[in-house]
């Protein structure tokens, strides 16, 4: 009779060896369940039936029978049970997740998609996603290294996006996100499946030649320059003998005479404290703009006005109206009184598919509207309550979050 801890040892490889069978079938039962039904299969079924595949007389009752619990090998036999078991549940819980992950709609590009964890989705509990940088923001290769305050500024940075959106797509929008909330000259992002953001970003360009479109020409005019010009506005020139549209490029002004211009481009300088003359660095400005008064501007005008701009020692500046855009401005209003906007899917077998929005009664029972209604035939604007909600029609609604979230269990 061997020792115990050699009996054990065999228990451990015959459990290993005869379970390898039991766990794929577990496997496949559990993610075909999960993938075609939304049931879960029960865990105790599946170790009854794995236990039966493996071949042990009297299935899970082998484990009270005195023939087999007082036999010489009961060691082995008992740890072979346990370990099949083990396999059989972890198997099935694998196949499980699969067939919640897996999309009921197969493609190519669907299967190439690298996209969120289904866990990192749920736990956030709505249709957005939070991005934070992990690690430290690394340089890029080839440009000055990144300064130290910007760099903790990047890494202590969330972003909110989608959560329907997959890893390359998010890794896009957040580098275009970093690329104009911090006017760096290069960034690089990757994304991983928990939502941790991994950066590289180079300092943004100091040079003006960086911002010269191609075709076009740098020329600085002294101005009485308003208040609030910032890089980026479009602007009219008015000299004696021309008038040339133009984009800022930069700008200086002062309140008086008494002290130099200030950049529009450049940081606050400290200001002296209450407490005493010590000097406390001001928070950077996200969006620097000039004082107002006397200075000068540099704007990008084509090749022939800027000659016109060089013949004339002043000129005038008249800044343009961009326009509102009204999408951004309802939006705006809607957060003022805690409304949000969010976009859900009506799933095959949920409460509302089938139905028709006004039996819905979303209104009533969530305090949500619905905007507009899209499927496969195209857009619906203000739908009626007699339109009907077939699994796969988009919903945009907008409401309270506790109300969105509300309805999105239910729409889920």
């Amino acid at each position: 009779m061997p020792s115990l801890p050699v009996a054990l040892l065999f228990g451990v490889y015959l459990g290993v060896l005869t379970g390898i069978i039991p766990a794929l079938v577990a496997w496949v039962l559990g993610f075909l369940f999960k993938y075609l039904t939304g049931v879960t299969l029960p865990g105790f079924g599946v170790v009854v039936l794995g236990v039966a595949l493996a071949g042990v007389n009297g299935g899970l009752l082998a484990l009270a029978d005195p023939s087999i619990t007082g036999s010489a090998n009961a060691p082995t036999i008992l740890l072979a049970l346990l370990v099949i078991m083990m396999m059989v549940l972890y198997a099935h819980s694998k196949g499980d997740q699969l067939g919640a992950a897996m999309p009921r709609k197969l493609s190519l590009r669907t299967l190439g998609e690298r996209t969120l964890a289904l866990d990192l989705i749920e736990s956030v509990g709505s249709n957005e996603v939070r991005v934070r940088v992990t690690g430290e923001v690394a340089d890029v290769e080839g440009y000055p290294p990144l300064p130290d305050d910007l760099r903790a500024e990047i890494r202590a940075g969330e972003w909110t996006f989608p959560a329907d959106l997959d890893l390359p797509e998010l890794e896009t929008r957040l580098a275009e996100r970093l690329t104009n909330e911090f006017a760096l000259g290069d960034v690089s992002v990757a994304i991983d499946k928990r939502g941790r953001a991994t950066v590289a970003a180079a300092p943004p360009f100091s040079g003006l030649s960086k911002r010269v479109e191609s075709g076009k020409r740098a020329v600085s005019v002294d101005a009485l320059v308003p208040t609030g010009l910032a890089r980026g506005d479009v602007v009219t020139v008015a000299t004696a003998d021309a008038q040339v549209r133009g984009t800022v490029l930069s700008a200086r002004s002062s309140h008086d005479d008494s002290g130099p211009p200030r950049p529009a481009d450049s940081p606050e300088q400290p200001v002296e404290s209450a407490s005493g003359p010590e000097q406390q660095p001001a928070k950077s400005v996200r969006a620097p703009t000039t004082t107002g008064g006397d200075g000068q501007v540099t704007v990008a005008v084509g090749r022939t006005d800027a000659e016109a701009l060089l013949r004339s020692d002043r000129a005038t500046i008249i800044v343009e109206a961009r326009g509102t855009r009204r999408e951004y401005a309802l939006i705006s209003l809607l957060r003022r009184a805690g409304k949000r906007f969010r976009r859900l899917t009506v799933r095959a077998g949920g409460e509302l598919a089938g139905g028709t929005l006004g039996s819905a009664g979303l209104r009533d029972r969530f305090g949500v509207v619905v905007l507009a209604v899209r499927d496969g035939s195209g857009w619906e604007f203000d739908p009626p309550g007699t339109r009907s909600i077939e699994p796969g029609t988009e919903l945009y609604v907008v409401g309270t979050r506790d109300g969105l979230d509300s309805l999105g269990a239910v729409v889920a």
